[in-house]
């Protein structure tokens, strides 16, 4: 009875396969077709995008960023490179480093005067701020990013 039983589950198992395999084809065919109906860019178009992003932007090299040229507005809803470094600065004014714990403190009596730190100790705390933030276009804000700890 169990060799009976074990032939018949041998011709079932390729009839299983068969139809598993037609089914991922059937889906995969399926999500093509939905991304068909997005009409993709054409080569003109793109060209076009990049022929109009040239005229707006200048690469710095010193910086490695491509920066709005002079006369050219931001998009609508987008904050400019001053106010973003303002929201840090207020962030660096209001919370202090502490590398023993590798968290941000914010400073409870009053926001510190930060003409009164030395130039390292604001770059440290500017690198140390990038390192554990970062700027979200969407939100438009700064949103803290958890450094990856090292792994003993």
């Amino acid at each position: 009875m169990n060799k009976h039983y074990a032939m018949k589950s041998i011709g079932i198992l390729p009839i299983a396969l068969g139809l598993l395999l037609a089914s991922s084809v059937t889906l995969s065919s399926a999500q093509s077709a939905t991304e068909a109906t997005a009409a993709p860019l054409t080569r003109a178009q793109i060209k076009m995008e990049r022929d109009d992003f040239l005229k707006s932007h200048t690469y710095d090299s010193a910086t490695e960023t491509w920066m709005v040229k002079k006369g050219f507005e931001a998009p609508a809803g987008m904050k400019t490179r001053a106010e973003i470094k303002a929201e840090r600065d207020e962030f660096l004014r209001n919370n202090r480093y502490d590398s023993a714990t590798e968290t941000w403190i914010p400073l409870k009596n009053q926001p510190r005067d930060m003409s009164g730190l030395t130039r390292e100790q604001v770059r440290e705390e500017t690198r140390q701020f990038v390192r554990t933030h970062a700027w979200d276009d969407v939100k438009g804000a700064w949103v803290d990013r958890s450094p990856a700890k090292n792994k003993k």
